[in-house]
């Protein structure tokens, strides 16, 4: 076989191979894109015992609500806007929205660090997402009115992506 048929073929089976990782993480980045809102999240109540006489910024770390502000503080109990802490004994109640598990295990997907073992399929993905980007000028034979078309289509992706990040 050729250059230019192994690159085909590559091409082909790789594509198969990834399909299913593409769907998925399309979806999931769909999802994303809500973050910011309610959708599909459901409020949670979390009950759990902290180390006492945490100052509010050390609070708000603990449960994960940035910028936390104490609205009042009542004997031992000091109040904010998701629920309050015992500064006592430890005690804090708060409510939270979160995705169902499925979801939220999907969504991890675009947040994945070096430190998460799912970093390894996000570089994977990635580069085989470039390899398709590569691979895809082998499709055609160069010269061709398919290619050169090919090619105003490639032009026009990269002319809207930097025309989007610029506005």
């Amino acid at each position: 076989m050729n250059w230019n048929t192994n690159m085909r073929v590559w091409h082909r089976y790789l594509g198969f191979f990834l399909a299913g990782i593409m769907g998925i993480y399309a979806l999931s980045g769909i999802v994303l894109i809500f973050r910011n809102t309610d959708f599909l999240k459901k409020e949670v109540v979390v009950e759990r015992t902290l180390n006492p006489g945490l100052l509010p910024e050390q609070l708000g770390k603990e449960i994960g609500i940035r910028d936390l502000k104490l609205d009042r503080e009542e004997g031992d109990l000091q109040y904010f806007k998701q629920g309050n802490y015992n500064k006592v004994s430890g005690a804090v109640v708060y409510s939270t929205k979160k995705l169902p598990a499925a979801i939220e295990k999907l969504t991890h997907l675009h947040k994945a660090t070096t430190k998460d073992p799912l970093f390894f399929l996000n570089i994977f993905f990635g580069a085989g997402l470039f390899f398709f980007v590569i691979s895809s000028f082998w499709m055609f034979m160069p010269g061709s009115k398919i290619f050169r078309k090919g090619l105003y289509f490639t032009l026009a992706g990269v002319v809207l992506t930097i025309i989007m990040l610029l506005f």
